[in-house]
């Protein structure tokens, strides 16, 4: 009767397929194999008719269409009469791209299919790995000795297809547990493969390239994560990634952050609300400013440290008070990004950031229309808690998002000109205020058009004067004065000298 068997070979050894695959290659009159590479094909039944998609392989250019090709095809034959066996290396449902997508569409037409196990490419693996931690010294350059410790592979054991991970920017795992990554099929697969993961992992990050796990060609060589394309590799190559020290994820930081609010936690930590710590997000924020603008990285690590924690902490508290939880934060965010770049994540098209900027301020409209929200002013994002120079450079800036601007930089310095000129004319104490905040306004105008940050530039221009200032106090002192004691004169000389030298 027509159909599908969905066949899993097993890593490779005759001895480890099943005794079901095995009746049913015995009996059956062809098979479909998704590629000859794989050991357990010469050993497979003579009176067999061996069908391959190994030539999809050469004939088209990414692994996309070519599994696509496979699929297509495996549904064609299914609709035979006699119906198809498909056959996989290791188990069809672990590893292996096309499968998924057969069932799916088999079952949409109402195709029957049947899956039938084999062993995957994990059990061999991890024994492989066993087996590594008790072997000779390597003899390779980039070689590394096995690890000492071994976990079992319940404790967060992550999988993945080299093909999935290497199309992506970051790797999807966490990195505080051990990871199997499958079908390394080359070098050029190897060399993208680390480059991704490099986004998340040292480059001296010890992994383990397991070749032909389960059979006779078996070998483990560790190694750094640099060299993995230094190796050679083939269909039957797995990469195992060592986990990284425990603290290196966010949900273990989430477990930590719940825990301190828990009743075994901190009393303090339990105290918090969303209101009594704004103070702390507050300064977390600014200290991350200032390792910015100090350009001083280390600390700019740190301090990002205890901005997340803010953040989760805020997390925490909203989860234990019923209103949301981190993976909402997540999702929302994320789709948003998405959303509002559609020339990234869809079809459009764009020339450069300006209008990228007015594709951003079109969407949000959009999306406010969708959610019924009232129309609201280009300005109602900008925080009102916000310095005032950086509020001005916001406004300006948002304004400037509909062409609400000055035609050139000359424009602006006349503005400049004219708003000193109404603060000189200004007769009274509120006048006099008025004025000077426009001027303050023109000059944070300036700067944008500049493209400079006013207020990075003030807090700057205040750590240049503390500096400066402290050596005027220090000058003083190394002469036995007393600043209140010195004239104008005497302490302009001192700064003239403090400016030399800091």
């Amino acid at each position: 009767m027509s159909g599908i068997v969905i066949l899993g070979l097993g890593p490779g050894a005759l001895d480890q397929l099943t005794r079901e695959a095995w009746s049913i290659l015995t009996t059956a009159g062809e098979i479909w194999l998704r590629t000859t590479h794989h050991p357990l094909v010469a050993e497979l039944p003579q009176n067999l008719q061996l069908h391959s998609f190994d030539a999809l392989y050469e004939q088209l250019p990414t692994f996309e269409q070519i599994y696509t090709a496979i699929v297509d095809e495996v549904l064609a034959l299914g609709q035979r009469e006699h119906g198809v066996i498909y056959a996989t290396p290791g188990h069809p449902l672990i590893a292996e791209a096309t499968v998924p997508e057969i069932l799916a569409r088999a079952r949409a037409a109402a195709l029957p299919v049947r899956v039938v196990a084999g062993l995957s490419f994990i059990e061999p693996t991890l024994t492989a790995l066993e087996a590594a931690r008790f072997a000779p010294p390597q003899a390779s350059a980039d070689a590394l000795p096995a690890p000492s410790g071994w976990r079992d592979a319940v404790e967060g054991l992550q999988l993945a297809d080299a093909l999935e991970v290497l199309a992506l920017d970051h790797p999807p795992f966490r990195p505080d547990a051990p990871a199997l990554i499958a079908q390394v099929y080359s070098r050029s697969v190897a060399s993208e493969l680390k480059l991704t993961l490099m986004n998340e992992y040292p480059d001296e990050h010890p992994v383990a390239l397991i070749e032909a796990a389960g059979t006779a060609a078996q070998s483990v060589t560790w190694l750094p994560l640099y060299a993995i394309d230094r190796q050679e590799v083939g269909p039957l190559s797995t990469l195992y990634l060592a986990p990284m020290d425990p603290g290196t994820s966010l949900e273990n930081f989430q477990a930590t952050i719940a825990h301190l609010r828990s009743p075994e936690g901190c009393p303090w930590d339990r105290e918090q609300t969303h209101g009594s710590l704004r103070t702390n997000l507050l300064e977390e924020t600014y200290e991350v400013l200032d390792a910015i603008d100090r350009e001083d990285i280390p600390s700019l690590r740190e301090e990002l440290g205890d901005l997340l924690l803010q953040i989760v902490l805020h997390t925490q508290i909203a989860t234990e008070d019923g209103d949301f939880q981190m993976h909402e934060v997540l999702a929302g965010i994320d789709a948003k990004i998405k959303h509002r770049h559609p020339h990234v994540w869809g079809a459009a098209q764009v020339t450069g950031a300006t209008e990228v900027i007015r594709n951003w301020e079109t969407l949000k409209r959009r999306e406010r229309e969708a959610n019924g929200q009232a129309e609201r002013s280009l300005l109602d994002g900008v925080p009102t808690t916000l310095p005032a120079l950086a509020q001005a450079h916001a406004y300006s800036s948002r304004a400037k998002r509909v062409g609400f601007d000055w035609d050139s930089i000359e424009g602006v310095r006349a503005k400049v000109a004219e708003e000193f000129a109404e603060l000189d004319a200004a007769t009274s104490p509120e006048e006099r205020a008025m004025e000077l905040g426009d001027v303050l306004a023109v000059l944070a105008n300036l700067a944008r058009w500049l493209d400079i940050d006013p207020e990075s530039a003030l807090r700057e221009s205040n750590q240049r004067f503390a500096r400066r200032f402290r050596r005027v106090e220090a000058l003083a002192r190394e002469q036995g004065l007393l600043l209140e004691n010195l004239g104008s004169e005497a302490l302009d000389q001192l700064w003239r000298i403090a400016k030399t030298q800091v």
